[in-house]
């Protein structure tokens, strides 16, 4: 059952969800890709919180879902001020304690940044799925890629049925990354200050990255982590692999110190 609600940051409303009940053990939070929202984690929260007992919460950020939009263009830094900013503050509104942060795509990235430069004394682990911590000349091929299928093809009425400006989460995504500027766009050097367990997951077949993604986790990482690159999966292994994808986390989250 999905618990739907809103929280209010600075006067602007962030569209949330829950799953599962409440227990002993840590929530599990989750941040989606850079065209995601609640609703296109799909049933992963719902079978996430009863293959671990744990409680999850997901919500859409700003420009995205039903959230209200984000003012384009996007800033380089993005990322960043979702992690160093926006998300404590969302932690505190939705009243979360012990938690573990699962991201996808931008959303691991996010968690990347969040868990290496954030001291928060909450956070259990960190599981990162097709996360990005550097730029590569395939990601960005792929994404030049679909900005034309979103002006030609039927993808904008797709995504429109899950954002209410579609717009502006797709050209805030697209057009930050397609600028010269991101190409700097580098998180490695938050990696070494990373204190809680990580789970690094990617499609064997993902276009967005390479697993040189995987390499560079963990090469910079100081403390324990897994990586798996998920067979038969391209950039949405928990939906095209969902069930070696969800074991794969399930297990790493109960293994985690209690």
């Amino acid at each position: 059952m999905t618990v739907r609600g809103e929280i209010v940051l600075d006067g602007r409303r962030l569209e949330t969800a829950w799953w599962g009940s409440a227990s002993s053990g840590p929530t599990l939070v989750l941040l989606h890709e850079g065209l995601g929202c609640v609703d296109l984690w799909r049933d992963v929260p719902e079978t996430l919180a009863a293959w671990t007992g744990m409680p999850v919460f997901a919500w859409s950020r700003f420009g995205y879902g039903r959230s209200d939009p984000s003012p384009l263009p996007w800033p380089m830094t993005y990322m960043h001020d979702e992690a160093l900013d926006v998300l404590p503050r969302v932690l505190d509104a939705a009243g979360i304690g012990r938690h573990i942060l699962v991201g996808h795509s931008d959303g691991g990235s996010i968690a990347a940044i969040h868990a290496g430069r954030v001291a928060d004394e909450r956070l259990a682990g960190l599981v990162t799925i097709a996360a990005h911590f550097f730029v590569e000349d395939v990601n960005i091929r792929s994404i030049e890629a679909i900005r034309d299928v979103y002006a030609q093809g039927d993808l904008r009425a797709r995504l429109a049925r899950y954002h209410d400006d579609v717009d502006n989460a797709f050209h805030g995504w697209n057009g930050a990354w397609l600028d010269p500027r991101f190409r700097a766009f580098d998180i490695t050097a938050c990696l070494p200050s990373i204190r809680v367990p990580v789970l690094g997951l990617q499609g064997a077949d993902d276009p967005y990255g390479s697993p040189d993604q995987l390499d560079a986790l963990t090469d910079h990482v100081r403390v324990q982590a897994k990586t798996r690159l998920i067979p038969d999966a391209r950039h949405a292994p928990h939906l095209e692999a969902k069930n070696e994808t969800l074991a794969a986390i399930t297990g790493f989250i109960l293994d985690l110190p209690q």
